[in-house]
């Protein structure tokens, strides 16, 4: 079994959790990406996230989440990914960069919308009343 490792932030505004969506698909993520080899979580979380939206995570607020694996979006069957997930402030402006088309703010009514470790994300989160 192949495993994809990512790290992800989760941004939370009014109960609605940013995601990105890439130019060329239909499925929308939450932002972040792979592990470089010798990164850790924070140098891979601070490395996508200017890459993906040019803004700089605020350390100051950094706090784990949790880590969550499901079967990998448009991957054969069998691959997993691992999504290790933070949550901080940031500073800057949000904006789209690199392959990122646009980014949004989006509740469990947008389930279908969303990758499948994304989607036992967004239950955590309802769960735990960070989101509707």
């Amino acid at each position: 079994m192949k495993v994809i490792d990512k790290v992800a932030w989760i941004y939370i505004q009014d109960k609605k959790i940013l995601s990105t969506r890439s130019a060329g698909s239909e499925i929308w993520f939450l932002p972040g990406g792979k592990r470089e080899p010798l990164e850790n979580d924070v140098e891979t979380l601070t490395r996508e996230i200017k890459e993906e939206l040019d803004v700089e995570i605020d350390l100051s607020s950094l706090r784990y989440i949790g880590t969550f694996q499901a079967q990998a979006a448009n991957h054969a069957q069998g691959v997993i990914v691992k999504m290790t997930c933070y949550t901080a402030d940031y500073k800057g402006q949000i904006r789209p960069t690199s392959e990122i088309a646009e980014y949004a703010f989006l509740s469990t009514a947008d389930r279908d919308k969303i990758s499948p470790v994304d989607q036992f994300i967004f239950t955590y989160l309802l769960e735990n009343d960070w989101i509707e």
